[in-house]
Formats: C-alpha cells, structure tokens, sequence
C-alpha cells in the first residue's frame, strides 16, 4: 500500500514554516510515498518541489491551498495559480481547466482563522456534474484542525455521498508531516489518483497532538522562520 499527505505547507505559504528541503526529507522519513505540496493561493513552491523530489525519493503531486468566496478548496495535479475569491464552483471549474482535480478540506472546521467550506456550499457544488467529476475527495481526517468534531461532521458528509475519503496532516510545522494521511493501492501519484477516483482510499491516522502543541509548535517555528519567510532567502 502506498501512502500520501495531500495538505502540506512550506515557507511559500504565508503560514508555512518549513523550507522545501525540510519538508521532502521529513517525508522520506515518514515513509510517505506520495505529497501534495499546497502552498496557499501559492503554486511556486509546488513546482520548485518537483524538481527537488527524486533526490529524496518522494513523489511530489503539485497543487494548492485556494482561498474561495465560500472557504478553502485543495486543488492538485496544477502548476498555474487559481485567482482567490471566485466562488467554490468557479474555482472548481477553473481548476478542471487546467488539468485538475479538488478535495475538500477540513469541511466545517472553525478557529485560527480557518476558512472553511459549508456541508451545504459542497452539496449544492456537486449537483454540477463537471464539479462532481472534478471534486472527488473529501478530507475527512485533518491531523492539525483545532476544531476536532469538525472531522466527525466531514465524515458524515462524506459518508452520505458518492465521494473519497482523505486524510492529511495540513502541516504547517515539519514534525506533523504524516500525522495524516491516505493510503491507496500502489505507489505513485498516478496510483493515487486512479485510487482517489474509484473511492479506494482509507485514512491513516498517527498520535493526535494536543491542541496546546499544534498551537505552540506554530508559533516558535513561524518566529524562528521569519527571517526566511520575510527574506526569500534558501527557501528551498
């Protein structure tokens, strides 16, 4: 079985904490096959990790954390930017313009300025069927949501539809890498994706932290980060 993490973080997000390299070797080192760089309304990082994998032995799956009028959208397999504050369904088609495919993230979750999409936007969303072609999965498992039950909520939402289950680690920090993941048939990005799309996931869970330590370990990477983040500098 392989396994992926499709929701991670570096220093081109404005959150992010860790650089590329960080990231790609925590990963090796957490026995995933298969991330998701989703940097937010970001794509660069995405595609300079690409260049950067085979050296770690990691497959990278390029993609992005999108900011929509209605919440947050993972958009993958894309290496152009998707402009923040169309609607859900705007940003959904425009990412299956480009070659696509979307998950959502963290459905229902509040706190720490999270901005998430409503049971009802998504419901309403996949009545389209190029929508529903191209939003496939939901995540049902965020290792690093402060908002617990709201993975509760997204796997009862999931559950009731026709739709992947996923489960991320929404790394903001290099130590949550993997705390969440998916497993799937194979080994590659390509399996992934033809998992993702026949329903044949299943979620990985590792210890929770607490939300004392999700919390504080942000807060002393992203201030040991900041000349970094402020800078450019070795981003990668």
């Amino acid at each position: 079985m392989g396994l992926a993490d499709l929701h991670l973080h570096t220093i081109y997000s404005y959150d992010g904490t860790a650089s590329l390299a960080a990231v790609l070797s925590s990963a090796k080192k957490t026995g995933l096959d298969v991330i998701a760089i989703t940097d937010h309304d970001e794509v660069s990082g995405a595609v300079k990790a690409m260049e950067l994998a085979s050296a770690y032995g990691v497959e990278v799956i390029p993609g992005s954390e999108i900011t929509t009028a209605d919440g947050d959208l993972l958009a993958l397999f894309i290496t152009e930017k998707v402009k923040a504050g169309l609607s859900l369904i705007e940003s959904v088609l425009r990412v299956r313009e480009l070659g696509g495919i979307c998950i959502a993230p963290h459905p229902m979750a509040g706190g720490m300025g999270m901005k998430s999409l409503s049971a009802g936007t998504i419901l309403k969303a996949l009545r389209i069927p190029q929508v529903a072609e191209t939003l496939i999965g939901i995540e049902v498992y965020n290792a690093t949501a402060l908002d617990r039950i709201s993975n509760h909520y997204a796997r009862l939402l999931a559950n009731g539809l026709d739709i992947a289950h996923v489960g991320n680690s929404d790394a903001h920090v290099v130590d949550a890498i993997g705390l969440g993941a998916t497993e799937f048939e194979g080994n590659t990005a390509a399996d992934f994706l033809i998992a993702l799309k026949n329903k044949n996931t299943k979620v990985r869970k590792q210890k929770e932290w607490s939300a004392f330590r999700i919390v504080s370990s942000w807060g002393m990477s992203y201030m040991g980060s900041a000349f970094v983040r402020l800078s450019g500098v070795a981003r990668a």
